[in-house]
Order: C-alpha cells, then sequence, then structure tokens
C-alpha cells in the first residue's frame, strides 16, 4: 500500500548547483498543492564546492520540524548519495543522472529504488543548457510520487520569469514536463511513497527571518542599521526591500559597533531602531549596548546564534550564546531576552519586542539562530496581522504633552517604578543631556556615591518590574506525566514531535518550553516544572545553558539532559536516542 502525503525529500550537491534554489522553489510547490511543509537547508561557507543539501518535509497535517528519515533523495553528485544513502528508508527511491556511479548494492539491499534518469541529456536537449539538470532532478521527483507538474510551473514560471525572463522560463517548463513524463511512466507506479494535491486556503511560506521582519514591520520598526553576518544577513536584505513600501531607513554599516551605534541614535531621536547580527558580531556591540543600558535607550537587537567560539562553523546552528547575552558587557543594567519558538512567534515577538524595549526603556535582545532564521515553514496569511499590532511606547511625552510641561524636564528623574518620562529630542521644554558616564536625573556626569547608588537602584528597579511582562512557557501534551522535556527557542517542533512519539509508544510525556529568558519571573518557572517526577532538559548547546538559569533561579535541577552542539539542529528521532542514552545511564 502507498503512503500518501507524508514524506520527506532530500536534495544534495555542491554549492552553485542550484540546491537551496530548487529546494526553496519545491517546498513553495508542495505547499501550493494543499500540504503543510517544513524545509531547512545545511551549506558550508563557501561559495562553490562542497557538499550542501535542503530538506523538505510535507505532510497533511501541520509540521514544526524536520525529520530524519528520507524517503526521496535528489542526489545531483555522487557525493550526495554517499552521504545521504544510510537516511533513506526501506522502499524510499533515489533520482539521480545516468552518469553518476555509486556503490548500488548498498541501497538495493536494504529495498531502496534507484530512479535513474538522463537528467543532464535532458536539460541539454530540451532547454539549451546543462544548468537546467537540477530543474529536471525536481521534475523528475514529482513525477516519481505522481503529483500534478502545474504546482511545480507555478513556482518555475514565477522564479525565472521574474529575474531572467519569459525565454528562460520556457525553456525550464519545457524541461521539467521531460523530466516528468519520463520519471512518472518509468517509476510512477512501483514507487511506494506518493504526495497528492489537497484542497486547502493558501498560506504564505515564510522563514523565521522573514516573519521576524513582518512582525517589526507592523511594529513601526523605521530605522534598520547592521553590517551582514551569516544568519541575520537576510534581515537587513529583506528589510531594504521593504524600505520605500514602509518608509524605512536601512544602513549596511563599516561594522557591527556602527551599527548598534547608529541604532542608538536613532532610538534617542524617538524612531523605533533595530539591529541585527550573530555571536562574533554581538561580541562587538557589548560595550555600545552598555551605553544603550546607562542611557536607558531602548533598541531592539537580533542575535543569530550558530556555533562558537570563534567563526565556528559559520553556517551552522546552535544554542550556545545564552547566558553571554544574558550578561554581556561591562557592569549591570536591565536588558529582556526572547527566543522566540515557531515562525507564528517570530512575527509576535517582533512586535513585543519594541513594545518591552520602550516600556522599559532598554535593549531588548531577540535570540534566534541558524535553524530558526533559514527553516521555510507554511503559515497561513492571517496570523500575520501586520496593520492592527498593539503598540505601546511606554513613559514618551510627544510634543503635545511637553507643551503643557510646567516643571522642569529631568531625562533620568528617579520614581518608583524606575521609569522616567522619555522626551524626543529638540522640544524646547525638553532640552536635556544623557551621558554615557553615570549621571544624575538631569543627565549631567556625576561622581559622588550617593547618586551611583541611586541610579543603579532606579535602572535595577526596572528589571523587577519587567518580570511581571514575562511569559510563562508553553506546555504541550498532558498537565502531569512521567516525564517532562525542557526547552527552549527553535528546539520546540522537535521536542513537541519527541512528546507525540513517546506517547504513541504508550510513555508518559510532556513539554514545557520557554521563549521568555529574561528576566526570569522565578514563580512562574518554578510553577511549571517543580512538580515534574522527571525533568530533561534538552538544548543545542554543550552545558545546557537554559537548564542552568532555571537552577540558579529556582534552585530545581533537570534530573538529565539531552544536548546536542554539532552544528545541525534537533530533530525528533535524536531527542528520542537522547533520552534513551539518559535512561541507560541513570
Amino acid at each position: 500500500m502507498s503512503v500518501v502525503n507524508n514524506m520527506t525529500i532530500k536534495i544534495g550537491g555542491e554549492a552553485g548547483m542550484g540546491v537551496a534554489s530548487n529546494g526553496a522553489g519545491l517546498t513553495k510547490a508542495l505547499a501550493r498543492a494543499g500540504l503543510h511543509v517544513f524545509s531547512i537547508e545545511d551549506y558550508m561557507s563557501r561559495i562553490r564546492g562542497g557538499h550542501n543539501f535542503f530538506q523538505i518535509r510535507a505532510s497533511e497535517k501541520p509540521v514544526y520540524c524536520h525529520s530524519a528519515p528520507v524517503h526521496l533523495l535528489l542526489a545531483f553528485t555522487k557525493e550526495a548519495v554517499d552521504a545521504h544513502h544510510g537516511e533513506i528508508v526501506p522502499g524510499g527511491g533515489v533520482v539521480v543522472d545516468e552518469g553518476i556511479k555509486f556503490d548500488e548494492k548498498r541501497l538495493l539491499d536494504r529495498g531502496v529504488k534507484i530512479f535513474r534518469m538522463p537528467l543532464v541529456s535532458i536539460a541539454k536537449n530540451v532547454g539549451g543548457s546543462e544548468l537546467m539538470m537540477n530543474t529536471a532532478a525536481v521534475a523528475a521527483a514529482v513525477g516519481a510520487t505522481q503529483l500534478d507538474l502545474r504546482y511545480v510551473s507555478e513556482v518555475i514560471e514565477e522564479n525565472f520569469g521574474r529575474r531572467k525572463g519569459a525565454p528562460i522560463a520556457e525553456a525550464n517548463l519545457k524541461v521539467a514536463r521531460a523530466a516528468y513524463d519520463m520519471a512518472a511512466e518509468r517509476y510512477g507506479a512501483d514507487f511506494e511513497f506518493r504526495l497528492e494535491a489537497r484542497d486547502s486556503p493558501r498560506r504564505m511560506v515564510v522563514n523565521g527571518n522573514e516573519a521576524l521582519c513582518l512582525g517589526t514591520l507592523s511594529a513601526g520598526c523605521k530605522v534598520v542599521a547592521g553590517y551582514p553576518m551569516t544568519p541575520t544577513s537576510t534581515i537587513i536584505e529583506f528589510m531594504a526591500q521593504q524600505a520605500d513600501r514602509y518608509g524605512l531607513v536601512v544602513r549596511q554599516t563599516e561594522d557591527e559597533i556602527a551599527g548598534i551605534l547608529t541604532v542608538i541614535g536613532a532610538a534617542h531621536a524617538g524612531v523605533r531602531a533595530m539591529t541585527a547580527t550573530s555571536g562574533g558580531g554581538f561580541s562587538l556591540m557589548t560595550e555600545a549596548l552598555g551605553m544603550a543600558g546607562m542611557t536607558e535607550t531602548p533598541i531592539v537587537v537580533v542575535e543569530g546564534q550558530r556555533t562558537g567560539p570563534s567563526t565556528g562553523f559559520p553556517t551552522r546552528t546552535e544554542q550556545g550564546d545564552l547566558e553571554f547575552v544574558m550578561h554581556a558587557s561591562q557592569g549591570e543594567f536591565p536588558r529582556i531576552v526572547l527566543a522566540p519558538a515557531t515562525h507564528e512567534q517570530c512575527f509576535e515577538i517582533g512586535i513585543r519586542a519594541f513594545n518591552l524595549a520602550e516600556r522599559y526603556q532598554c535593549p531588548v535582545i531577540l535570540l534566534t539562530d541558524l535553524n530558526m532564521a533559514r527553516a521555510l515553514r507554511d503559515v497561513p496569511p492571517e496570523a500575520f496581522d501586520i496593520e492592527n499590532a498593539e503598540i505601546n511606547r511606554g513613559e514618551l511625552l510627544t510634543y503635545e504633552d511637553l507643551d503643557k510641561l510646567t516643571g522642569r524636564y529631568l531625562r533620568h528623574a528617579l520614581t518608583e517604578t524606575g521609569i522616567s518620562h522619555r522626551a524626543i529630542p529638540g522640544h524646547p521644554k525638553a532640552v536635556f543631556m544623557t551621558d554615557s558616564d553615570e549621571h544624575g536625573p538631569e543627565g549631567h556626569i556625576i561622581e559622588d556615591a550617593d547618586t551611583r547608588t541611586a541610579m543603579m537602584n532606579k535602572r535595577m528597579k526596572k528589571l523587577e518590574l519587567a518580570k511581571r511582562d514575562m511569559n510563562g512557557p508553553m506546555l504541550y501534551g498532558p498537565e502531569k506525566a512521567e516525564m517532562t522535556l525542557m526547552g527552549w527557542g527553535s528546539t520546540y517542533g522537535a521536542l513537541r514531535e519527541a512528546v507525540d512519539m513517546l506517547r504513541e509508544r504508550g510513555a508518559s510525556a510532556n513539554l514545557v518550553h520557554f521563549t521568555d529568558l529574561w528576566p526570569v519571573n522565578e514563580a512562574r518557572v518554578a510553577e511549571h516544572i517543580e512538580s515534574a517526577r522527571r525533568l530533561v532538559a534538552v538544548e543545542n548547546n554543550y552545558s545546557a545553558q537554559w537548564a542552568s538559569v532555571v537552577r540558579r533561579c529556582t534552585g530545581i535541577s533537570a534530573h538529565g539532559k539531552v544536548v546536542k552542539y554539532d552544528g545541525r539542529p534537533f530533530a525528533p528521532e535524536d531527542v528520542l536516542a537522547g533520552l534513551e542514552k539518559v535512561a541507560n545511564a541513570a
């Protein structure tokens, strides 16, 4: 019996062979066919050469992560077969050009089918260029699964027609049709896994960075400045594309230091402003981050984690920067750290970050990672309500408010909450200083111990107040369980599915997942984990950093940990394998 509408397709080849572009195109095509999709890419830090892959999961049910078993491999090179043959399930297949030689026995012995196709010949003879081989391979894969070609054809027309013109689009369409028909005729009837279109509402296909940008646009962000750094470069690129439409100022600065200083200047002038970087760039920003803390300037910093230390794996993922961003810069000052768990949360947190930054007049750090930044997923358009975001600018005085001011304006006035009224510079009744040295309520440099103590107390009060705005974790699964998984950020999808798989096996399991990481609302965190019978922390870092933070703040220790720090994101199967090791070690 054929398995319908639940499969993973992997495309493997060298950088420069169109692995990512064809993977993204096929992801869109499957979504237009009414399927739910989740796609990841793995690529080396080089322009050409080296092995890259793009993995697409398609299902009738919503999916939140990739899955390890592969049902169909599109191998552009021998290296792709060598790297991924062991991942293909029995009954799965490999689409490969007839000229690529490899050990077929290791696949055939496991019941894997080999779909040899004259991909290069079709591209050359039908389309006029061997470069269209990747189009032929994608179409052949769709033919083997017996999905209607029209969904792929739509994407080809849009992508090639818009960027390269009608003749190139037409040539690719001819190549796709020839490869599709041949694969359907040769292999379609015998392939166990099928894809069928479903009648469902049209959905957007976005990655985490795009969803985050939509949120920041909805929040009224007007200035974006930064230096390109994987995986947040596409944030700057996306916002630059929207600059004219939304009236943005987008600047690629000479370095990360200039990026955050530009944002601090814009925010001081009353504009919602954001910078984006990775761990290495954030390292350069730390002194200026302290300046934002001292001057109480509300900025948003997106920190896209990748492996470290130093350059590490610059194009791969990790969750290794949590404790760094919580404490970065000299001295102590309030900051808020949030880490979205889903694409919908990327949008929501993009709005919330600016509200929190202005309410508490402090930096807000959005801690994402390469996996979340680049992963594509289908999302209903109504999840991104750009026009109706709730905006809270905190204690911001408008020019109308300042017109009514009777007393002296003190930018850093001591208050019960620690939050002072903030004025936009330029009004004659609110001429003020705000110094990056320690200063008094009027903003001028001071040296005395009493004022220093008062100003520190003022600023740090905001951190205690902000705890009330920190959301508790998401609970997935039953309220009580024998095993509770604890995670944060982008691991949500893999942990959620691991819980489902455990429960299908008869185990009692649930998930407690955090997005609001700092400041820690100790009582709110404790109430969700203190009664856990067996608490297991699952994190994409070496030392289970969030579990360490939780232990310090609440006194509650995880009973075990599952960690992964090879630069690759968790699949549900990785979580289950890790839990088995924890159980065996107990």
